[in-house]
């Protein structure tokens, strides 16, 4: 059997000063692997410097790394990708011992879990909504990964083509990691080193608003993973609050057989109404995750899995 063909992956924006060291680590740590660059509406040289040093470049127009993520999948024919960031930040040399553990063990993807010794290539507040989600994913699925947002991933073609993109932005590493842990897939990490940028690459992330992207990503997750707990848990608070409300109620109407707060029973029966309609809205939302998880589920089968060295 012919060894498998490798792709290496890189999304970019604005990476005029990094690109070119990117791409030739990434040629002389893979020599027999294509590397695609795929440019997403850069206003500097990026796309020019690119193909100069030996890339296949390609455009998405649709803004994000989402957006990005899902083309590339999309277009690239290969059994093996290695995706990065086109900053230079990842180490390109680990990229032989990533592959070559996705085909020992044949996983479905082998995460580069980071490890930063400069203090400037990783910020604090990122180190805080990482340890977030983690926690988040494992008691959602029973297991996570140590480095959630890692961009450096290698993965097999089944993954690759049963995964439907739908993230735009830069919560698409964590729609990654929940795709893999919803489907129960062979998956490995394996530490690798995490640089600073060079000088002239600025980061496109936010502290703050990709803070608030964790938070918004964290809440979604739980409601379309777990919609049982979520509407549940709604319409348990709505029924405490009615029978709190309602305590009042039933002691003055046992003490004088009337109901003198009309409106605040009005209230009450509202209330316990909506907490039933959550619940029963959690039920069938359950049900219908279920399935979905069923069909990615085949979807997912219905490819090979990767090769073991050992099979070739």
């Amino acid at each position: 059997m012919t060894e498998p063909t490798i792709a290496v992956l890189l999304p970019c924006y604005n990476e005029e000063a990094a690109i070119a060291q990117t791409v030739a680590a990434f040629r002389a740590a893979l020599p027999g692997a294509a590397v695609y660059v795929y440019d997403n509406n850069s206003r500097d040289r990026t796309v020019e410097v690119a193909r100069a040093a030996g890339a296949i470049v390609r455009t998405e127009r649709i803004q994000g790394k989402g957006a990005v993520v899902r083309r590339m999948f999309a277009d690239v024919d290969a059994d093996i990708y290695v995706m990065a960031d086109g900053d230079a930040t990842y180490d390109a040399g680990a990229a032989p011992a990533l592959v070559a553990r996705l085909r020992d063990e044949q996983c479905d993807m082998v995460v580069g879990s980071r490890v930063h010794a400069e203090s400037e290539a990783y910020r604090r507040g990122h180190v805080l909504g990482n340890r977030m989600m983690t926690g988040i994913l494992a008691r959602l699925f029973g297991r996570s990964f140590t480095d959630i947002f890692s961009g450096y991933r290698v993965f097999s073609r089944r993954f690759v083509k049963s995964f439907p993109v739908l993230s735009v932005g830069f919560e698409i590493e964590t729609e990654i990691s929940v795709h893999a842990l919803e489907l129960k897939m062979p998956t490995a990490e394996m530490e690798t080193a995490y640089g600073a940028r060079l000088e002239g690459s600025h980061s496109k992330l936010s502290t703050y608003g990709d803070g608030f992207r964790i938070l918004r990503t964290i809440a979604t997750l739980y409601r379309i993973e777990r919609p049982l707990w979520f509407f549940g848990g709604i319409g348990g608070a709505m029924a405490a609050l009615a029978v709190l409300l309602a305590v009042p109620l039933a002691v003055t109407y046992v003490a004088t057989g009337l109901v003198p707060r009309f409106p605040t029973a009005i209230l009450v029966t509202g209330l316990m109404i909506l907490a039933a309609l959550n619940l029963f809205a959690g039920l069938i939302l359950d049900t219908v995750v279920r399935g979905r998880r069923e069909v990615k589920r085949l979807a997912y089968l219905s490819l090979p899995a990767p090769r073991s060295r050992g099979l070739n």
